[in-house]
């Protein structure tokens, strides 16, 4: 089967790598343009477009997929299935029927929940015990065409929007290059989203990581976890901010503690950090001190001396 693939990021390029490894013709790769990265602010390659490179694979990288000259651009390539997989702009009708069997979205959760733009933190945030990819056949809404195929991924205790974000990496792979032979031998059945069954995973915002103290140990647990790399959680002390990068709920420890503020230092000890929070207590096990590097609260408490009633806010 011939293909194109449009994808960026490091999720997309794990799948076009598997897509080669797998015998695929890739046609050409449509990814976003380069962009400046670092202090140096050096022009850097999109993950897909250096994977695409070492292949050897033909890469487009218009401004906006949906102009005249970019739409003509892809009519002229042979190809029988479009693969998309992070690829950070929307496709246009005209683009959605040009192959013969459509285009096929590679999506990081278990359709019809989670549609948008931020699905696999989301799972998190919301307390979710498991997840997965979809593949969809892509329409013009917003991820909500038919599905083709799935596979499910537990959410395990210690996931990190980072380690969750990798399992579905690895998932999404193997799952896309399983379902194109069932797609071109005519071998899957669609099948149509409910409506009714979908929330939006909406776009991670910096602000969205202040803590609320006034929320559960739980949640912020979640929180800390679910925004771990991007954007991160943080929190004020001393008129600074705290980032907190570890931290996990005691959410039986509020016996006795009714008339605790929440954001108070209860118990400060060698390893942790303990934070009196709506319901429970966060137990604080790694931070990052406005300027500073990520470190472990052990560390932190040598620079820092925290007495119990503090606030955290």
């Amino acid at each position: 089967m011939k293909i194109v693939f449009m994808g960026t990021p490091e999720f997309a390029a794990a799948s076009l790598e598997a897509l080669i490894r797998a015998g695929h013709e890739i046609t050409a790769v449509v990814t976003q343009p380069d962009k400046p990265k670092g202090r140096g602010r050096q022009m850097q390659f999109p993950p897909v477009k250096e994977c695409a490179v070492r292949h050897g694979i033909r890469v487009l990288q218009p401004v906006k997929i949906k102009t005249p000259e970019a739409v003509e651009e892809l009519r002229q390539i042979e190809a029988d299935l479009f693969v998309v997989a992070a690829f950070g702009q929307i496709l246009s009708s005209e683009i959605l029927h040009m192959p013969r069997f459509g285009c096929v979205n590679i999506h990081a959760s278990l359709l019809p929940k989670y549609r948008g733009a931020a699905p696999i933190q989301w799972a998190i945030l919301n307390g979710e015990t498991q997840t997965g990819v979809t593949i969809m056949q892509m329409d013009e809404g917003l991820d909500t065409g038919d599905m083709l195929t799935k596979v499910a991924v537990p959410i395990e205790d210690h996931d990190t929007g980072d380690s969750l974000h990798d399992k579905l990496m690895e998932a999404g792979a193997k799952l896309i290059v399983d379902t194109l032979p069932l797609i071109e031998e005519g071998k899957v059945t669609p099948e149509k989203q409910s409506d009714a069954e979908s929330c939006y995973a909406s776009r991670l915002s910096k602000e969205l990581g202040r803590i609320d103290w006034s929320k559960s140990a739980g949640e912020l647990a979640r929180l800390v976890r679910g925004l771990n790399s991007w954007p991160g959680s943080y929190t004020t002390f001393r008129g600074k901010n705290l980032k907190i990068w570890e931290a996990e709920a005691d959410e039986a420890a509020s016996a006795g503690r009714d008339e605790t503020a929440p954001g108070t230092v209860v118990e400060v000890t060698k390893e942790v950090i303990r934070v009196q929070t709506g319901e429970g207590l966060l137990v604080v096990k790694s931070v990052q001190p406005e300027g500073k590097k990520r470190m472990q609260v052990k560390d932190y408490l040598l620079g820092y001396q925290i007495k119990t009633g503090e606030r955290l806010l």
